[in-house]
């Protein structure tokens, strides 16, 4: 069942939490609502489950508006970040609860629960009570829960925030393997940029209630619509470096610095803020260098080796071959493929090799 979201709004007295929000969700996709706190994302999943009524806008769930539609009608299954399990009863009872809700049969309700603990792989567990069972457990019985009574939509409301790290890797994981045996178009609420980049094919940013970019993940990350969507993915974060241009074909000077260093693209703007991300980010020879600093910090993450690099005034991470012999206080020559540097706007943040098109309206059109 695709999903279509035309123009909505939510007004909570003198604050909009959702503007003007256009997009469609095809059938069968799995989307995430990415954003920090109080961007909007958890505020569009209660709309789209009918918890709230928006103040303007419309709903589609196919054909159908549901905008006024209550929530118990709209055929969807959620799950909440607490996972919300009734604690006297057994696992299989909790999966059954909707089922009884709808008052079908006994018998058809406890083979359809039997059948959604297996898919979740707890099918071992139905005897027992939400107690006994670890948190990724207990997650499987509330996704359980959700599709046992075949909704068209499920929404997942930051569903993994109470695990560990590892748990969580896990789940997310499991997430995307229920979905797309299910086949069910899902709608996952996280400020989680990894879960976001690992499970979706889809991925809605937002920044104070307005949608900043809708794009499949990769493109979002190396093709990024403005400098917030640029330095809210990736870890460690991208590296801006604002610079001014020079009387020189394609010479920049970097503000605060006598550095100059030379640009593949040569910009019509006296000012731009260049975006750099530490892993395209190599240790290089004078000749084939951008620019040069002082290492200031080092420091090994697993497989990685991280790197501080002081230039003037300007501090830039890089991640670098772990082999490569460099040590703190020495000077370093810093080099990256010209294909890799992304050119913002520093007044407004655009990317200028996109434009300024960044709202739902361009989404909705480009999705429909």
């Amino acid at each position: 069942m695709d999903v279509y979201l035309d123009n909505l709004t939510m007004e909570f007295q003198d604050i909009k939490a959702v503007d003007r929000l256009s997009t469609t969700i095809k059938d069968g996709q799995l989307v995430s609502l990415l954003g920090p706190s109080g961007c909007g994302k958890s505020t569009t999943l209660m709309l789209l489950a009918g918890l709230y009524k928006p103040t303007s806008g419309d709903i589609y769930f196919g054909e159908q508006n549901v905008t006024k539609l209550d929530a118990e009608k709209r055929e969807i299954g959620m799950v909440f970040q607490n996972y919300a399990l009734y604690p006297h009863l057994s696992v299989l009872k909790n999966i059954m609860f909707p089922l009884r809700m709808q008052k079908v049969p006994k018998k058809e309700a406890k083979e359809r629960a039997i059948e959604m603990a297996e898919l979740v792989q707890i099918g071992h567990l139905i005897d027992r009570k939400p107690g006994q069972l670890s948190g990724g457990q207990q997650q499987r019985v509330a996704i359980a829960r959700a599709l046992v009574k075949k909704p068209k939509l499920l929404l997942l409301d930051e569903p993994l925030s109470n695990l560990d790290a590892r748990l969580r890797l896990e789940m997310r994981e499991e997430i995307r393997r229920i979905q797309q045996e299910v086949g069910i178009t899902a709608i996952f609420v996280t400020h989680d940029q990894e879960e976001a980049l690992s499970i979706s094919d889809r991925v809605m940013l937002m920044k104070n209630g307005i949608l900043q970019q809708d794009s499949p993940p990769q493109d979002m990350y190396r093709n990024p619509i403005n400098s917030f969507t640029a330095s809210f993915l990736g870890n460690p974060p991208i590296n801006f470096i604002k610079v001014t241009k020079t009387d020189q074909q394609g010479k920049y000077k970097i503000m605060n610095s006598s550095q100059l260093i030379h640009l593949a693209k040569d910009i019509d703007m006296g000012q731009i803020q260049l975006g750099l991300r530490p892993e395209n980010i190599y240790i290089t020879n004078k000749e084939d260098a951008l620019m040069t600093g002082e290492v200031v910090h080092l420091e090994t993450i697993g497989r990685d080796t991280l790197i501080r690099v002081k230039i003037d005034d300007v501090t830039i991470r890089a991640l670098i071959d772990p082999a490569t012999d460099i040590h703190v206080g020495e000077r370093c020559h810093i080099g990256i493929k010209q294909e890799h540097i992304r050119y913002f706007n520093i007044e407004n943040g655009a990317n200028l090799e996109r434009g300024n098109s960044h709202d739902g309206q361009a989404n909705m059109e480009k999705h429909a």
